[in-house]
């Protein structure tokens, strides 16, 4: 599809540009993305299911899309922004160009905006809904769509990402049985784990507990995923439920869950975290990772804080024993990472896997599976 089209915003700001990829239009929250690659990477990563992608690097799609950069099955992410989309394919590992499997796909998008203009209105005003439409689509009716589409907080998008039934991945590997609840699992987590010999099982987000136990897992791992982590208190049952029998270990969305299981409070943040350069202190260690991140909840400090002022670890004491916030994002000093200590648990807010983004924490996998053989 091309010609001119226009990404309008629930606050009634109004951006044009030229439409391109699928003859479709799109509604969801719009959000953006600082990373300068991996534009493939982020649109099949489920936590961008029912988002609208602005990225701020100016030029996207130079390098083409290729099989081995997906992140799971299929496009979550409804529409994608961009100052300039390019449809090449002469990289020595490009299998298409990007416009042309966006618009097979399905994928709506606009080039031609003025990205540094809309990413600082989000930042601004904060993460809110728009919507994709050709220029031929008056205002109002575009508008009545935006308002239509329902908000990210309290919503549960964990069950459309997560599969009808049980994977089971590699059941004669060496290593130990990690149970996954997949409330959408990104590829490069799945490859990071079975490289380290694990036996992974992914089910769906809704397995009980005691289903979970009939597994006889080594550890559980908490995954990635979109939505609202205080829309899954039925995920954090299950949780709460096995923390103290295994070992549990989450990221992102895993992170969050881990965390209210605990008795930790998620709140909303005004544009979300995304991009691949976001340093990260280890309050215990003083070590900094550069990390890639994906989220637009985060965790609470145990008395309500939002920001964590101290450099030092927060400790307290919980249902399962003493747990410390260990880790702190450096931009806007909100919670990285949580660790039990009484009982083997452990989250990190951030994508030690990458994909895409600096491998700054991947040694994080192999701390789990150290954690898992104690």
């Amino acid at each position: 599809m091309t010609g001119p089209g226009y990404l309008l915003l629930e606050d009634g700001s109004r951006f044009d540009g030229e439409l391109c990829g699928a003859a479709a239009e799109a509604t969801g929250e719009v959000v953006f993305n600082t990373s300068m690659s991996g534009y493939q990477e982020s649109v099949t990563d489920p936590s961008y299911a029912a988002q609208i992608i602005v990225f701020t690097y100016p030029h996207v799609g130079n390098y083409g899309v290729s099989a081995r950069a997906m992140e799971s099955d299929r496009i979550h992410a409804r529409a994608v922004i961009m100052r300039e989309g390019v449809d090449r394919e002469d990289s020595p590992g490009a299998e298409g160009g990007w416009l042309t499997w966006l618009d097979d796909c399905g994928v709506p998008a606009l080039t031609g905006v003025d990205t540094r203009a809309l990413v600082r209105h989000i930042r601004d005003k904060g993460a809110m809904r728009g919507g994709v439409f050709a220029a031929t689509v008056a205002e109002s009716d575009a508008r009545e769509r935006v308002m239509a589409e329902p908000s990210m907080v309290g919503r549960d998008l964990a069950r459309e990402a997560t599969p009808a039934e049980p994977v089971i991945l590699d059941p004669d590997a060496p290593g130990p049985r990690v149970v996954a609840l997949d409330t959408g699992i990104k590829s490069s987590i799945v490859r990071n784990l079975r490289e380290r010999g694990v036996r992974l099982e992914l089910h769906p987000c809704d397995t009980s507990s005691a289903e979970l136990r009939t597994r006889e897992p080594d550890a559980v791992f908490l995954a990635n995923g979109p939505g609202d982590p205080a829309a899954l208190d039925y995920v954090v049952g299950t949780v709460r439920d096995l923390v103290g029998e295994v070992p549990v270990f989450g990221i992102c969305l895993g992170h969050q869950l881990l965390c209210r299981a605990v008795g930790l409070e998620t709140f909303k943040l005004p544009f979300g975290h995304r991009g691949a350069n976001h340093p990260v202190k280890d309050l215990a260690s003083g070590r900094i990772d550069i990390t890639s991140q994906n989220h637009g909840f985060a965790v609470q400090g145990p008395h309500g804080e939002l920001r964590i002022e101290s450099d030092e670890p927060i400790r307290w004491e919980t249902d399962f024993g003493a747990a410390e916030l260990a880790q702190l994002n450096l931009y806007d000093r909100t919670v990285e990472g949580l660790v039990l200590r009484d009982v083997p648990g452990a989250t990190v807010q951030y994508h030690p896997e990458a994909g895409p983004g600096p491998h700054d924490a991947e040694y994080l996998f192999d701390r789990f599976l150290e954690m898992v053989a104690v």
